[in-house]
């Protein structure tokens, strides 16, 4: 089999968007390409790599086998791509961040801005996702993680603990009341996610929330829970400093209910020198500590 990474990157796209022409989109790149680069792959391994369906292409199992190493070289290819962007003693070049959706969204924008204006020629590649990527394989080159790293090979600062708490908006508690009670609080319309989750596990072992049922609105999205809780649909669990940056966002009963969320940033050991990365783990741990405070 030959080494053509054109035609991995193309069967990667394919796997992951489902069809030529999203793979074709992804890659910026003429649909016809994708499928020569396909074809070429599939003549170099000697079997069909996708079968059509009604909703796209669906990988063989072939294909299947060889996504993980495709996704690794792909890894290693953005890894390089982020190394070569700038000299290792120069705060330049691309630093790719993973977050969770709340903390991507809500929060470190607010922290990036200044480090960006203090060196322009610094980008910030930011992925929003709730899932810890693996620094290990270089899918980032910094994580804001609410668990503490248990690999050796990891450089981990602690922030602390973000509390959460219950939130309203005023509105809504204008129309429904504020409950003076957790049990009162059970009687309201309820904002909180759509499947289990780590968090429901939590509020059910505190024997509180114990359903999904319970929810009024449901949404495994931490963003979409916060947008309902902003546009006054119910009650749901916010970061308190947060909260207290939205507008007429009330805190309800913090001295009942509180769940704290230890808060880590987190790099490779062999990116510790680097400049830029060096720059970014800094001015995250300085902004995020600054956050907790606030």
């Amino acid at each position: 089999m030959s080494n053509d990474w054109e035609a991995q990157r193309a069967f990667l796209a394919v796997v992951r968007e489902g069809s030529l022409s999203g793979a074709a989109r992804a890659l910026a790149v003429a649909q016809p390409t994708v499928r020569r680069r396909i074809e070429r792959l599939e003549a170099s391994v000697g079997a069909p790599l996708f079968v059509r369906a009604p909703n796209g292409l669906i990988p063989t199992d072939r294909a299947e086998a060889l996504m993980v190493y495709a996704e690794t070289m792909a890894l290693a290819a953005d890894a390089f791509e982020r190394s070569a962007s700038a000299e290792v003693g120069k705060v330049a070049g691309t630093v790719r961040i993973s977050a969770s959706e709340i903390v991507a969204i809500e929060i470190l924008p607010n922290i990036i801005g200044p480090l960006m204006t203090a060196h322009p020629e610094l980008a910030i590649e930011l992925s929003a996702s709730n899932r810890n990527e693996d620094l290990l394989r270089r899918e980032a080159d910094i994580a804001v993680r609410m668990v503490p790293p248990v690999q050796e090979a990891l450089v981990a600062r602690r922030i602390g603990a973000i509390p959460l708490g219950l939130h309203a908006h005023s509105d809504y508690l204008a129309a429904r009341g504020h409950p003076g009670s957790l049990a009162e609080v059970e009687e309201h319309a309820l904002i909180g996610p759509a499947r289990n989750s780590p968090i429901l596990r939590v509020l059910q072992a505190r024997g509180f929330l114990p359903e999904i049922a319970d929810f009024a609105f449901r949404s495994d999205s931490d963003i979409a829970q916060l947008a309902a809780i902003r546009a006054g649909l119910g009650v749901g669990i916010c970061q308190v400093p947060l909260g207290r940056r939205i507008p007429r966002l009330v805190h309800l009963l913090p001295d009942a209910f509180s769940f704290p969320l230890e808060t880590w940033v987190v790099t490779h050991e062999d990116l510790r020198d680097v400049a830029r990365v060096r720059a970014v783990f800094d001015a995250l741990v300085d902004g995020l500590t600054r956050y907790l405070r606030s």
